[in-house]
């Protein structure tokens, strides 16, 4: 089977049930925000310090998938054999985050991203992640997308928050804090 098909040659492509939409459809949008961010997780579970979280990284890229074909399909495909996207799914990074919050110092400040390569990496892919959550609302506001799937994005970017602290406790970088300037005119 050659990777490329053609089919795509005017800027449209298919839903899994063979719709044909735009290539700047709000739900193709929606997915290829997802897609990029399972690439950033890709990227996460590749550096040293996320050794022992490969396993749960890759979880979640499996989950993003599952999210994917979800959004890839029509309505009706989705009521046939696709994955399924779980409460354990969720309670699963409320776990981690919880975990991790107890071994990190409190947060007292917002902090800036950044301190190390890692770390930076960490604050794309939740920033990513935060898009591909508007991106699914957006579409969320038109059509049929299931509540699980936006509160798992949800969640997600809050555990990639406290997995860039997490990493950046382990690194021993000191997390930048931001201070705001106050005008001096008052």
């Amino acid at each position: 089977m050659k990777i490329y098909t053609k089919t795509g040659d005017k800027g449209t492509t298919s839903l899994i049930g063979g719709t044909r939409l735009s290539k700047a459809h709000i739900r193709i949008e929606a997915y290829g925000t997802v897609d990029e961010l399972n690439s950033y997780i890709g990227l996460l579970r590749d550096q040293p310090v996320n050794e022992k979280r490969r396993d749960l990284l890759k979880e979640i890229q499996d989950r993003l998938f599952t999210i994917g074909s979800h959004l890839a399909s029509e309505p009706e495909q989705t009521k046939k054999i696709l994955p399924d996207l779980s409460e354990e799914d969720i309670r699963l990074l409320e776990t981690s985050m919880d975990e991790i919050d107890a071994i990190v110092p409190a947060l007292r400040a917002f902090v800036l991203p950044g301190g190390h390569q890692s770390v930076s990496f960490g604050h794309i892919a939740r920033t990513v992640c935060r898009r591909a959550e508007r991106g699914v609302i957006h579409l969320q506001t038109q059509e049929e997308v299931e509540d699980s799937v936006v509160k798992y994005l949800n969640r997600l970017s809050d555990y990639l928050f406290m997995l860039c602290r997490a990493m950046t406790y382990e690194l021993g970088i000191e997390e930048v804090t931001w201070k705001p300037r106050v005008s001096s005119k008052k």
